[in-house]
């Protein structure tokens, strides 16, 4: 066994151990524990290290190389943690450096999101005001080496990390484009790279703005708070967290903060060894008051949930969409030994009024708990609570939406553009020998050098394809994104693909509803803080 898995080994078995001597202190307090549950567990732990220590010695190749860390880290540790729940887990070195990047928000590097194609690294885009958009960096462009170092046969994370470095720094980078003659040569200065965590935000229509939060890191509380502050006086707000995988739970509050009033309850945790932690608004909204539609799909989790859980138990906003995910688990993160990590669930979140947000994963298959939850959820056998003014929401499955709003299904002609990765791959050879203005507009020439370009891809299709309901429009939106994210960086690409979504058309739909909800609730605080003021006078 390595010194570095030797290290992490007993920093996992110390750690487990302690945990185990916590819970029996604990347990002789509420009783929730067996006396003879530390000493099991240790030895259990012990067997652990011994069965790998007997592979190590006696299996019938040497474990040199990666194998070591990939029967720990990929397989012995992993799979103790999950027999707990779907979300305690492990991270090697690496994973456990890039959850600390994106808490941060920020790292180091040119700026750029890069993907492996046809066994080559290629720009998806530049990310805007750094390093590499300004030098002029294009989606499309093929990485062939950097700092003179080829890149064939590396992976894209390889390539990423050779991007990397102090800020200050030169990187070099030859790549090919399409149209160019001869590859193109980049000297590049890294610099911080800021990831904001709110990627869009804008006014849908005057006095409506729309504000979509990618996930919940250090910097989101800030950023929510300038955006919708940015809007002026606002008659409605669009809250996307369709995709939003959860992240920091005080950002969360952070956001909740921003729209609820001072002293409101915005999530609580209980769990075995620690007392219940109560979160509330501290600052609150200072009594500026507008309609929120708070936006959400299967994808939106954790502290996405929370937000959109609290938001609706106080009648603050009207949620619209699909199911949530139903994550409601509450992972503390050790760090051990050799820049490693160990996400441990210590509790579950509650809502305002009581919901557990959790969904129930026993008996059910890791795939099918994170790939199979499109399946409507029956409502009779969920807990049923009240929302401040008494209407009816449902706990322990995710956040159940107000109005369902259904994500737009594909059909087999979009699914083969899609799979062929077509409309990125077409922005490259059009934008090859031209420019385009910022009011670009897909018209019929544009249109027919499509249809020229599958067919010189082999790309069988159909003018019945095209006239399929809404495929035309979702065609000239893909194709316009695309051209305007290469030509103009990613911000306009997203503003073209959040003006033809459907989902957020029909949520702005619902405005009328939240600002109806917003008056309730807010003639339902006044009435209770009168109520407060006018109680027993002392005798």
């Amino acid at each position: 066994m390595s010194s570095r898995l030797r290290r992490t080994l007993f920093s996992l078995v110390v750690f487990f151990v302690a945990c185990g001597f916590a819970g029996v202190f604990i347990s002789q307090r509420v009783g929730a524990q067996s006396s003879t549950d530390e000493s099991v567990f240790r030895d259990s732990l012990k067997s652990f290290s011994s069965v790998y220590q007997i592979v190590a010695d006696n299996y019938a190749e040497p474990l040199t190389g990666d194998k070591p860390d990939i029967a720990i880290y990929d397989g012995a540790i992993p799979g103790m943690l999950r027999t707990l729940d779907p979300h305690s887990n492990f991270y090697d070195p690496k994973a456990y450096a890039k959850m600390r990047e994106d808490q941060h928000g920020k790292y180091y590097g040119v700026g750029m999101v890069i993907q492996p194609q046809n066994n080559k690294i290629v720009v998806v885009y530049p990310y805007e005001n750094t390093p590499s958009f300004k030098a002029g960096l294009r989606p499309g462009d093929v990485i062939l080496s950097v700092d003179g170092k080829s890149t064939s046969n590396m992976n894209s994370e390889e390539v990423a990390n050779m991007l990397k470095g102090p800020r200050g720094t030169h990187v070099k980078l030859s790549v090919n484009r399409e149209g160019s003659s001869a590859p193109l040569s980049f000297d590049l200065v890294r610099d911080e790279i800021p990831h904001p965590s709110v990627d869009l935000k804008y006014e849908i229509k005057p006095g409506i703005g729309y504000v979509h939060i990618t996930q919940f890191q250090e910097t989101t509380g800030r950023e929510f708070s300038d955006a919708v502050d940015s809007f002026g006086d606002l008659k409605g707000l669009v809250l996307d967290l369709r995709g939003n995988p959860g992240g920091l739970l005080t950002e969360a509050v952070a956001v909740c903060d921003k729209l609820l009033s001072r002293g409101q309850i915005i999530v609580s945790q209980r769990g075995r060894a620690y007392p219940e932690q109560i979160y509330r608004a501290t600052h609150g909204n200072g009594g500026r008051d507008f309609p929120v539609i708070v936006l959400v799909n299967h994808g939106t989790a954790s502290a996405a949930e929370i937000v959109s859980g609290a938001l609706q138990d106080h009648d603050r906003a009207i949620v619209v969409g699909e199911i949530t995910f139903g994550k409601g688990l509450v992972q503390t993160v050790y760090p051990l030994s050799e820049n490693t990590g160990l996400a441990l669930t210590t509790y579950h979140y509650y809502t305002p009024s009581g919901r557990l947000i959790q969904r129930n994963y026993n008996g059910v298959s890791l795939y099918d708990y994170y790939y199979n939850h499109d399946q409507p959820q029956d409502t009779k056998d969920r807990e049923v609570k009240l929302t401040d003014s008494g209407r009816t929401v449902y706990g322990g499955g995710g956040i159940t939406p107000d109005y369902k709003i259904d994500t737009p299904k594909s059909n087999h002609f979009e699914d083969l553009l899609s799979a062929h990765n077509v409309f990125f791959n077409f922005t490259k050879h059009y934008l090859a020998n031209r420019t385009v203005e910022k009011n670009f507009q897909v018209d019929d020439q544009v249109m027919q050098a499509f249809k020229q370009f599958l067919t010189e891809q082999n790309i069988a299709y159909t003018d019945q394809d095209f006239n399929g309901a809404g495929v035309m429009d979702w065609v000239k939106t893909n194709i316009a994104a695309d051209i305007m994210t290469s030509q103009f960086g990613q911000l306009q690409g997203l503003r073209i693909r959040a003006a033809w979504d459907p989902m957020i058309a029909q949520a702005v739909s619902y405005m009328p509803q939240a600002a109806a909800l917003e008056q309730n609730a807010v003639k339902s605080n006044v009435a209770k803080q009168t109520a407060r003021n006018n109680g027993p006078a002392a005798q």
